[in-house]
This record gives C-alpha cells, sequence and structure tokens, in this order.
C-alpha cells in the first residue's frame, strides 16, 4: 500500500523549487485586484500612480503569500489527510516547518517595509489585511458563511489598498461589485470541496459539514444574479462613461460560465486554475478587460 500511495505522488521537488511553490504565485492574480482603483478612475495615462500601483501589488503579494504559508504550518497535519492538499510542499515534508516559518517572517516584514513606502493610510490598510487573515486563520474559517463573508473582506481590502496608495476614490459600487463577486467564488470553491470529499471519501474542512451541495447552489444562484445586477448599476452610474454598460455582457457571460464548470465540471476548488485554464471564460475575462481600457481611454 506504501509503494501505490508513493507512485500516486509527483517527483521531489527540490527546496527552491518547493518554496516557490509554497507561496502559491498562481494566487497571486487575486493581487490584480489593487490596479481597479487606477484603472476605474481613469488615471491608467500616469505612469507615476502605476508604480505606486505595482508597489502595492507586490507588497500584498508578498503578504498574501505570508498568509499561505502561517496557514499551510497551522493545518499541516490536516493538509497531509487531505487528497489535494497532501501535495502542499510543507504538508509533502519538502520544506521544513522552521524554512517556511522563517521565510514567512521575511515575507511580512517586506510587505510592511513597502506599504510604510507608500504612507501611513496604506500601513494601516495592510494590517487590516493582516488582521482579518489571522481572524480567518483562527476561527473563521470554521464559522459557515462567515468563512466566505472573511474571503470576501479580503478581496474588498485589496481593492481598497490600491485606491489608497495612488491616491484615488474608488465607488462603492464597484467596492461592492467586489464583495459579492468574492463570495460568489468562495462559495463556488465550498461547492466543489464538497464534491471533491464525497467522491474521495476522505474529511474535508470541519466548515463543510454546515454547508449542502443544495444550500451553496440556491446561494451561488442568487449570488450571481446580485452581482450582475450590481455592476450593471455601477456601469449606468458611473461618473468617467455609460459606455461602461457595453462591458455587462462579458460579466454576464463570465459568471454564467463558471457556474456551468462548477456545476457541470465539478470545477472551483481551486479558482485561479479554473480562470486560467478554462479558455470560454479567459477569453470573457480578456474581452472585458480590453473593452473597460478602451472606453476609459477614450473618455479620460
Amino acid at each position: 500500500m506504501a509503494v501505490l500511495e508513493a507512485l500516486d505522488l509527483p517527483l521531489a521537488r527540490g527546496r527552491g523549487h518547493a518554496a516557490l511553490a509554497a507561496l502559491r504565485p498562481k494566487q497571486w492574480t487575486k493581487n490584480a485586484l489593487v490596479f481597479a482603483g487606477i484603472v476605474f478612475a481613469a488615471r491608467i495615462d500616469v505612469w507615476e500612480k502605476w508604480a505606486e500601483a505595482l508597489v502595492v501589488f507586490v507588497a500584498y503579494c508578498a503578504a498574501s503569500s505570508a498568509a499561505y504559508l502561517l496557514n499551510d504550518l497551522r493545518d499541516v497535519e490536516h493538509d497531509r489527510r487531505h487528497p489535494v492538499k497532501r501535495f502542499r510542499p510543507i504538508a509533502r515534508g519538502e520544506l521544513s516547518e522552521r524554512a517556511a516559518g522563517s521565510l514567512a517572517i521575511a515575507l511580512v516584514a517586506t510587505a510592511l517595509v513597502l506599504a510604510a513606502l507608500l504612507g501611513v493610510w496604506s500601513l494601516v490598510v495592510l494590517l487590516g489585511f493582516f488582521a482579518l487573515q489571522a481572524a480567518y486563520s483562527l476561527g473563521l474559517k470554521h464559522v459557515v458563511l462567515l468563512d466566505v463573508a472573511a474571503i470576501a473582506g479580503l478581496f474588498v481590502i485589496r481593492a481598497t489598498a490600491g485606491a489608497v496608495a495612488v491616491h484615488v476614490r474608488i465607488s462603492p459600487w464597484l467596492l461592492a461589485c467586489t464583495a459579492l463577486l468574492a463570495l460568489f467564488l468562495a462559495l463556488a470553491k465550498r461547492r466543489a470541496e464538497i464534491d471533491l470529499v464525497l467522491a474521495a471519501r476522505t474529511p474535508g474542512r470541519p466548515v463543510l459539514a454546515g454547508y449542502s451541495r443544495a444550500l451553496v447552489d440556491r446561494l451561488l444562484a442568487a449570488l450571481a444574479a446580485v452581482t450582475v445586477l450590481s455592476y450593471a448599476a455601477y456601469t449606468l452610474t458611473a461618473g468617467n462613461s455609460r459606455w461602461m454598460a457595453v462591458t455587462i455582457p462579458f460579466v454576464v457571460f463570465g459568471i454564467g460560465r463558471y457556474v456551468w464548470l462548477v456545476r457541470g465540471r465539478g470545477a472551483g476548488e481551486e479558482p485561479e486554475e479554473v480562470l486560467l485554464r478554462d479558455l470560454p471564460l479567459l477569453a470573457s475575462i480578456v474581452a472585458w478587460v480590453g473593452a473597460c481600457a478602451a472606453i476609459l481611454l477614450a473618455t479620460s
């Protein structure tokens, strides 16, 4: 049996490769939200602002990677029994717990220094990010609905951090859309985790006991509708141009496609994998970004 389990594992990674994998660089796509402020405030032609936005992006990549490392250290024994998470570097023993802890501390320090360079309010927002991340890891992730609400809060903080760093006002509607979309993705992840646990007949994260497919499917349907309506309201009240309304079909298709992938294909356990590998979904995102950029450039 031990031989069969070993054959099921990929080849061991070197220390450097394992450390990089533990940082979860694919998850850094979430931090692209820090650019929302500069884009939707129509300041995309001010290169100094892009430099500030890039600094805050790096800061949040460091902060989120530190949080992943600390969370993996805390959950290492549980991860070793999980059908997917057992491949993580710390759970598999490719990265020692001591090395992971030291790397996490270095990343936290890096994030704090970069945020401080951008100003006191950027530092305050980052500290709020760390506080909510800690609350999630220490308890909120075990509370039904509060777990996904905390994840949504982390996305809102990212969007806020980007606006604060470049000193622009971000629309409350845009923050609301960010929160709703993050809730949608978090619940889709729970749906996929339920399917994975049932298929593998292995224990999942404790909070899954409070969810069911039926409950999550109803919540996903409601959130999909509310997210689209909120985005439509944002585009129709946008201060820059109501031409933003032409981007609504991209959002409708993207959310609908994601629901289909989650319910029909069992995807969603790793949202970044879905976003990067499903070509129709990726195409809709690229089209949305291109349309938004063209409209904002034309009307700025």
